[in-house]
């Protein structure tokens, strides 16, 4: 904490201390509930498959001289479906992750916290459920009422929460229906309506998140958290596809002033499209120049082997601990910030 006066000092201990109590309470919610408490290797041969995500590269030396390829998890996802298919059943975890390539940013550091909770016989209504009942849950450990002060406005946390579609919303704040939503030329039209400069007409998940991120997402978590579900199949990941609507994914994020803080799954048990999925993914990622790596073969073993109904989500400690403490940058509850480490300037 080198180049920090006493005053910052004192402050940044004093929101340590309460980053550790949040934490904490977030354990013992889970405890309470007879979760799993699992610890999975951050080093592995394959981190996942997401096409945009960046990764630390390293080399595994043996003493025999021999080495292979090892990379830092991006979330601890895949080891923990492993166990969920030999039989764990709901567990949580709560550990470091890793994504290289990003910038320094209020909200972003290369390496972060993460809470990853999986619930058998469950989908991501159940997990929606989850997440409000451990925020009452923490709130109440801290003594606190269920109403927050961030950056000067004030936010409601007490259940339920907002809920709306990926094609209310896009209905509601960009003007394209629920069949609109799905073509290409007619998201790429609206884009330009509301003001993208582009050269050439953009593919539909780019075209799809520059409505996203410009339309709505501006409008999410603005007075208590919005959980915004059921996206398009192409931003399926490693969830199921929407029973009554094949278009559309089993998939929610949760939004509470203007920080994303978890991505939730009704988990896609099917080994056949899962894998399909994955190449596809290590397909773009090639094509996009991101670092190459084989699919994680042992993890499809596992589907086969019989992956239970489960929902799942990942949730950025980090940035949820920034609004418990008013904090306006992620570096402000961290011990070690990456810029204050690794300084460029």
């Amino acid at each position: 904490m080198n180049n920090l006066n006493t005053s910052s000092v004192t402050d940044k201990i004093q929101k340590l201390k309460q980053r550790a109590r949040i934490i904490q309470l977030i354990r013992q919610f889970f405890i309470n509930q007879d979760f799993l408490e699992v610890a999975t290797p951050l080093l592995v041969k394959s981190p996942g498959t997401e096409p945009y995500l960046e990764v630390f590269a390293t080399n595994l030396k043996f003493d025999t001289g021999q080495s292979t390829p090892a990379f830092l998890t991006t979330s601890p996802e895949l080891s923990m479906k492993k166990l969920l298919a030999q039989g764990a059943g709901n567990m949580f975890q709560i550990c470091k992750s890793f994504r290289n390539g990003e910038g320094i940013s209020d909200y972003h550091n290369h390496e972060f916290t993460i809470l990853e909770w999986y619930r058998v016989k469950a989908d991501y209504t159940h997990i929606m459920q989850d997440f409000e009942q451990m925020m009452m849950f923490v709130f109440e450990g801290l003594g606190r009422k269920l109403q927050i002060e961030y950056q000067g406005k004030q936010y409601d946390l007490s259940a339920p929460w907002e809920r709306i579609s990926i094609p209310e919303a896009f209905e509601r704040y960009v003007g394209v229906s629920a069949d609109e939503l799905h073509d290409v030329n007619a998201l790429n039209l609206k884009a330009r309506d509301f003001g993208l400069n582009a050269q050439k007409p953009l593919s539909y998940d780019d075209a799809f998140y520059w409505l996203f991120l410009n339309k709505i997402e501006p409008h999410l978590g603005q007075t208590k958290p919005t959980i915004i579900y059921e996206y398009p199949l192409s931003q399926a990941a490693l969830s199921k596809t929407k029973v009554t609507d094949s278009r559309l994914a089993e998939r929610f994020e949760v939004y509470l002033a203007g920080l994303e803080l978890g991505n939730a799954f009704s988990e896609l048990t099917d080994p056949v499209e899962q894998k399909q999925r994955m190449m596809a993914e290590l397909q773009l990622r090639e094509k996009l120049g991101k670092t190459k790596y084989e699919l994680d073969e042992d993890f499809i073993r596992a589907l086969e082997k019989g992956l239970p109904e489960t929902g799942g989500i990942a949730v950025g400690v980090d940035r949820l601990v920034m609004l418990l403490t008013n904090s306006a940058t992620i570096q402000e509850v961290l011990a070690f910030p990456i810029d204050q480490m690794f300084a460029t300037g």
